[in-house]
């Protein structure tokens, strides 16, 4: 793991042990918006299910100060331009988050909202009210499982992450319907598109041998209409873009070009799953 990544993991478990305990949000006025029947519809429609990030920073560069109102207004232009859900970071030191963001932006639109954080401890999730949490299987390692139930009992839907072959069947072997595939590698930070192309047919594959049914999100290092096409065609249902749309210009038309791609490119058919799963499958064991 990048030392990155570990800074980032010893600073989460000093966050963790403020966290007050009971939750902060009262769940009998928590209604979970449903982001796989919002992916599904969005598909049947012909679009790009972009899941669009308030990201104010990462690790190596800080894009905006992003205060509670201003990720309103951001979160707010990506809901019109179509996006199927919105990701708010919550990271504060690495990532410039915040919870409050989080919360002023659910309290805002009416999508889906992501957590997206290092959870590391079961008192996050009971934090603050969310639809979607990240829980990222190279760090969660053998507590996967115990963390997907968690989230699913919480009313929450868990989106596992997973950069190897390894950490995919560790996420396919859990309870969780939304498979995340990230392109970054966690040991050298470097970003790989392949990465969608080699691990998506072995999802399909696997809902095939066990008659499940995943949805699987691409992340990171798309940044143009060429990089959403290639990554629906290698098998994603759904993607996960934060810096290209926050570093543009024009937040609400770059969301909007990107979910609208497959409408505005001629004779583009989208995966080819969609017209025959198996023979999909099987022509990408031999890619």
């Amino acid at each position: 793991m990048h030392e990155v990544i570990k800074e980032i993991l010893d600073e989460t478990s000093k966050r963790v042990v403020t966290i007050k305990s009971p939750s902060s949000y009262e769940r009998r006025n928590y209604n979970k918006r449903d982001v796989v029947a919002a992916i599904r519809e969005k598909q049947t429609k012909g679009y790009i299910p972009i899941i669009a990030e308030v990201k104010p920073g990462s690790p190596s560069h800080k894009y905006m100060e992003i205060l509670p109102e201003k990720a309103v207004t951001i979160a707010t232009q990506m809901e019109k331009a179509g996006a199927v859900a919105i990701s708010v970071l919550t990271e504060p030191k690495f990532f410039n988050g915040s919870l409050e963001n989080l919360e002023k932006v659910r309290e805002n639109v009416s999508l889906p909202v992501l957590r997206k954080d290092f959870i590391i401890d079961e008192r996050q999730l009971n934090e603050i009210a969310c639809d979607i949490i990240l829980l990222i299987t190279g760090v969660l390692g053998d507590r996967l499982g115990y963390f997907v139930d968690l989230a699913i009992s919480n009313e929450i839907e868990p989106l596992v992450e997973t950069q190897t072959k390894e950490e995919l069947f560790m996420a396919l072997a859990t309870n969780a319907k939304l498979i995340g595939i990230n392109n970054r590698n966690f040991q050298t930070m470097e970003v790989n598109l392949n990465n969608t192309k080699l691990l998506a047919p072995l999802v399909r594959k696997y809902d095939i041998e066990h008659g499940t049914c995943h949805i699987i999100i691409s992340e990171s290092g798309m940044h143009s209409c060429a990089d959403a096409r290639a990554a629906i065609e290698a098998g994603a249902d759904a993607l996960l873009i934060g810096t290209a749309i926050i570093k543009s210009d024009d937040i609400y038309h770059k969301t909007k070009e990107l979910v609208e791609t497959t409408k505005c490119t001629k004779n583009f058919a989208g995966p080819k799953m969609k017209e025959s799963l198996q023979e999909y499958v099987e022509g990408s064991e031999h890619t």
